[in-house]
């Protein structure tokens, strides 16, 4: 990160191996979806394929037969090493990396989907569905539970989030996956939405910061 509070570019050569997403996990979004508030009795996790990921300031290129899509901005970890089983305690060892993603959703087919009690990675996980930024080295940020951030379109702040609101931190959600699915390098949590998402309109130009550094910047086409 250069002394102009821009995120430095650390996509470099890794490869994007899973992409993991939590859902509601959020009290503010979780009470909007559901319209009061239902804490989850664990983690909410669904999975994007590596078609969706969208980077290095892409444009994103908004589908015309999924119907209305909207942006979720989201606080996303990047996984530093291979783990299985990993405890709570020692989760922090296994991210390296922060950044602003959206996740972004094709709300009408997400809702009828799950009308039919079917699943909806269909509305979550189409190509370039989601948006990564450029990743801020995590010892150059404050402990990443008290991590601010925010998004803008068009110059304007439609979401802002404080990490320590999420109902699952991203350590209670590594040890988790873990149980579950074996961790490697390159793996990228998406870690909620916390409110405020809404629909994207083409020729919007959507910014993320952690804090005060951008890490995002791209244009809806």
């Amino acid at each position: 990160m250069n002394n102009g509070n821009k995120a430095v570019s650390l996509h470099s050569k890794r490869l994007i191996m899973k992409i993991f997403c939590l859902g509601m996990n959020y009290p503010v979004h979780n009470k909007m979806l559901h319209g009061t508030l239902n804490r989850p009795e664990e983690p909410v996790i669904f999975c994007k394929a590596d078609s969706a990921l969208l980077k290095n300031g892409k444009p994103f290129f908004i589908p015309d037969d999924l119907g209305r899509i909207e942006y979720e901005g989201e606080l996303v970890v990047r996984i530093c090493r291979l783990g299985k089983s990993i405890p709570e305690r020692f989760a922090h060892r296994y991210y390296d990396a922060v950044t602003v993603g959206v996740d972004f959703t094709a709300r009408e087919l997400q809702a009828a989907l799950k009308a039919k009690g079917l699943p909806w990675e269909r509305s979550k996980s189409f190509d370039g569905s989601g948006v990564i930024g450029d990743w801020i080295p995590k010892e150059k940020l404050p402990d990443i539970s008290r991590l601010r951030f925010h998004l803008d379109i068009n110059g304007k702040t439609v979401q802002e989030g404080f990490a320590g609101d999420m109902f699952f931190s991203v350590d209670m959600t590594i040890s988790f996956i873990s149980r579950w699915f074996t961790l490697k390098t390159g793996d990228i949590l998406f870690t909620g939405c916390p409110t405020g998402c809404g629909p994207v309109s083409i020729n919007d130009h959507i910014e993320g910061y952690v804090e005060e550094t951008k890490t995002t910047d791209f244009w809806c086409k």
